[in-house]
């Protein structure tokens, strides 16, 4: 995301500590705290890059917290790096959903105990780590092998302490598009060319919905016109360059008029059917994917490859990518290195490696993850990228100049809570037949609530 960091001294409590996450969340974060610690490498390496750890093999093994499907292993990413390194062997230990993911991974490096070599951190997330579990982390601008120019500069900032340091590797970006199914669209009359489509809605939210309106008319029995109402008021919410916090810190999530126009816009589709009543990223919401339910779904370039990862076979080439109403990101993701990781050196090369241009474009290629390093874009594995999913759309060249339209945002530190309030606790409701406002009053009380706590 082209995103302006707020200022560090504005991502602390006014007693100057950071500021405590709900007590839930602190349960779910020591649940999920055992599986963290299960998932870590048992060789017994140390810090200073030895490869002596004992892993039955004389390897030492570099454990990868991550969340979702981020696509390394996908794309063969580790295979590789392996036959480079044959004293190198790399474990993944992934969770689903970042939210359950984040407070594990905060309760980790608040207790500095637990972490793996390498930790993924959402780009909602970055300001808060930035701001108060930087000295958790090396600082990979020293590290061997990282070239600061590699990186998009915006994109770098993102993951930097106002003293310089730099705590994450950027892994890839979010431009958004829309994905749709060209086989509903046609069942429905709509036309399926991905100019024509794009010119359906060209510029304005509302065109979206109105789309979504005429798709509903003719319709495929069973089917939505798009997935979920979580997916709809965060690929609004992406294109406005004001969100949820202003340039000085400050929350504005309630009087910002944009992020209102986008709750009601997402609540006018929700009563008019035209949403899915399903989360993002949770089993039933797989499922429609895999049956074919809805038509349309904001889509940045991972999308591409969690779509391959829950669809059945006959869905190849049955999606396309058009531009969306107006630019905007969703996701981007870096990794970092803590400072109690038991192989520092091997995990910084590794990441160094791992997010270098040529890495980038490969993960592109197949996993469909939008580099953040720009030499990547001219590769031929960006270039000629194509994707079992959409056939023969040329969504290399689609996402670069979907990147170009991305609006400047500010980033606070507890964006992630305030957009899963909006979903979860919000528009989801107005799908179970709630009120737009009762929902926005549930949605502001609960956000403000785990704001203050």
């Amino acid at each position: 995301m082209r995103a302006r960091l707020l200022p560090h001294s504005r991502l602390r409590s006014s007693g100057g500590t950071p500021i405590a996450r709900k007590a839930v969340v602190l349960a779910a974060a020591a649940s999920l705290g055992a599986g963290l610690l299960a998932g870590c490498s048992s060789d017994s390496g140390d810090k200073s890059g030895s490869s002596g750890g004992g892993n039955g093999g004389g390897k030492t093994t570099i454990t990868m917290g991550l969340f979702g499907t981020m696509g390394f292993k996908e794309a063969g990413l580790y295979t590789e790096y392996e036959k480079l390194h044959p004293n190198i062997k790399i474990q993944e230990n992934s969770i689903e959903r970042n939210e359950n993911y984040y407070p594990a991974l905060i309760n980790h490096l608040t207790t500095n105990s637990g972490l793996m070599d390498v930790q993924a951190v959402e780009v909602g997330n970055i300001a808060e780590v930035v701001a108060t579990q930087a000295d958790k982390f090396e600082d990979l601008s020293k590290a061997s092998g990282v070239d600061k120019s590699n990186w998009l500069d915006w994109k770098w900032a993102q993951a930097t302490t106002q003293d310089g340091r730099t705590i994450g590797l950027g892994t890839d970006i979010g431009p958004m598009a829309i994905c749709y199914r060209k086989d509903l669209f046609e069942k429905a009359g709509l036309p399926t060319d991905r100019d024509e489509v794009g010119k359906l809605w060209a510029g304005d939210w509302n065109k979206f919905i109105q789309t979504g309106e005429t798709f509903k008319k003719k319709a495929p029995s069973g089917t939505y016109f798009m997935d979920s109402p979580g997916g709809l008021i965060n690929a609004v919410l992406s294109s406005e360059e004001d969100k949820f916090y202003d340039s000085s810190g400050k929350v504005i999530y309630k009087t910002n008029p944009a992020v209102k126009a986008a709750f009601d816009l997402t609540s006018k589709a929700a009563q008019e059917g035209l949403l899915q009543s399903q989360v993002q990223f949770q089993p039933g919401w797989d499922q429609t994917i895999a049956n074919s339910k809805f038509a349309t779904m904001a889509c940045p370039p991972w999308m591409l490859g969690y779509i391959k990862g829950k669809s059945k076979p006959d869905a190849a080439g049955k999606w396309d990518v058009a531009v969306p109403p107006k630019g905007g990101n969703w996701g981007g993701s870096f990794l970092g290195v803590p400072k109690s990781g038991k192989h520092v050196k091997e995990a910084e090369a590794f990441i160094a490696w791992l997010t270098a241009p040529e890495q980038q474009a490969k993960l592109f290629g197949v996993q469909g993850s939008f580099p953040s390093a720009p030499a990547a874009y001219t590769m031929p594995a960006v270039t000629d990228a194509k994707n079992d999913m959409t056939g023969d759309a040329p969504i290399g060249p689609i996402f670069a100049e979907a990147a170009k339209a991305i609006p400047t945002q500010v980033i606070g530190p507890k964006d992630q809570i305030i957009q899963q309030g909006l979903t979860d606790n919000g528009v989801i409701l107005v799908t179970k037949g709630k009120s737009p406002a009762d929902a926005w009053k549930t949605a502001t009380k609960t956000i403000d609530n785990n704001l203050e706590k």
